[in-house]
């Protein structure tokens, strides 16, 4: 189901001790406003709107570039008045289910969202939401009261309304009040809003001690995956051959349907394995005449840009050349360059490689041209 989503990440943080604002602190060595944009975007959120303060907002801007039909507003003196602006920025449709969500909460999932969605069908809103568990008791210093803790939730977020239905809830809310959070403002208009199973880890970053805690978990909500691609082509007539993004002056070239780039296919072919998502050929068919003679970048940054929508990460590259000729030498930097360009990342994550099989097999004979790549990413769990 299509949805919108509002990442609320305005506030002062006034209790989470010294230090930046909470969603500028490092968690998993990622700002912790990261964690939520990545994962909406991965549950396939259609636009993402980060509201940030006013002195913040070139910076939630940077963070989301790259992802797609995202972007940053200022938000206002209260969390009521930077929802609004977060809701204001929207261009969906009214009915379409929007996400509101505290960037606090660094851990969501699709595993959360998808049961909010489903929820919608049937009423106003959703909230994901636990039962108390702890004895409750009331007063300052001495215990006045054991408060029953029968019929009693905790309301996290990301919290589900139809976009409409938001607005003109927040519209009828009285300017003197503040509410604690978006359900209170649909219930108080007289919508219908029901709970899902709330989960521990929406625990929401509120005090020094809770980034710690947070740390420890950031290491089991992230896994690492391994792929590999391998490529040839042979070689034939020309007077330049491309090699990881490279024009190379040389008295053959690779024969292919695109423009035969080994090393750019090896590492596609690898980026895309590691995401499980096919090969080359399902994505760009060499039947298919538009990618006849295509540079084999497109190719590339097609597997990036699949890996970032998942939310993920790639951390770096090795792609291996097995050939005669031309030596690969002299262009390994202008390659490793090439590549980090089109994999945005630094260039000391990303290796070019050369050897030759001493004489044997098709290299050997320079009947032909051999690509390896490996790549490790790092993606949600």
């Amino acid at each position: 189901m299509t949805f919108s989503a509002v990442i609320v990440a305005a506030g002062a943080s006034t209790r989470a001790g010294p230090g930046a604002p909470k969603p500028w602190r490092a968690l998993g060595g990622r700002p912790i406003l990261t964690w939520s944009v990545e994962a909406l975007a991965a549950a396939g959120a259609s636009q993402i709107v980060v509201v940030a303060a006013a002195d913040r907002v070139a910076d939630a801007a940077a963070l989301l570039t790259g992802t797609a039909n995202a972007k940053a507003v200022a938000g206002g003196a209260t969390r009521a008045e930077s929802v609004q602006a977060g809701l204001a920025a929207l261009t969906a449709d009214a009915g379409t289910p929007v996400l509101i969500h505290d960037a606090a909460r660094p851990f969501v999932t699709r595993t959360h969202i998808t049961p909010l969605l489903v929820a919608l069908a049937t009423a106003d809103g959703a909230v994901p939401a636990l039962p108390v568990a702890d004895t409750l008791k009331r007063g300052s210093g001495l215990i006045e009261a054991t408060v029953s803790r029968d019929g009693l939730w905790r309301a996290q977020t990301p919290q589900a309304f139809r976009l409409q239905t938001l607005r003109e809830a927040y519209a009828a809310w009285p300017a003197d009040a503040e509410p604690t959070d978006d359900a209170a403002v649909v219930e108080r208009n007289g919508g219908r809003v029901v709970m899902t199973p709330g989960d521990p880890i929406l625990m929401k970053l509120t005090y020094p001690e809770d980034f710690a805690m947070a740390e420890r978990l950031a290491v089991t909500q992230r896994i690492t995956r391994i792929g590999q691609g391998v490529d040839a082509h042979r070689w034939g007539p020309g007077e330049a051959v491309w090699l990881c993004g490279v024009k190379i002056a040389h008295d053959q070239t690779l024969i292919g349907h695109s423009d035969a780039d080994a090393g750019l296919h090896a590492l596609t072919d690898a980026i895309l394995g590691a995401i499980g998502q096919g090969d080359i050929g399902e994505h760009f068919p060499p039947s298919d005449p538009q990618w006849k003679g295509a540079a084999s970048d497109r190719f590339l940054r097609h597997a990036v840009e699949l890996v970032a929508a998942r939310g993920g990460r790639i951390l770096n590259a090795d792609v291996t050349l097995v050939c005669e000729r031309p030596k690969i030498r002299p262009h390994r930097d202008a390659m490793r360059q090439r590549l980090a360009e089109l994999m945005d990342l630094p260039v000391d994550r990303v290796s070019v490689k050369a050897t030759t099989t001493e004489g044997m097999g098709f290299t050997g004979r320079e009947e032909g041209l051999l690509a390896q790549a490996v790549v490790l990413i790092d993606t949600p769990a």
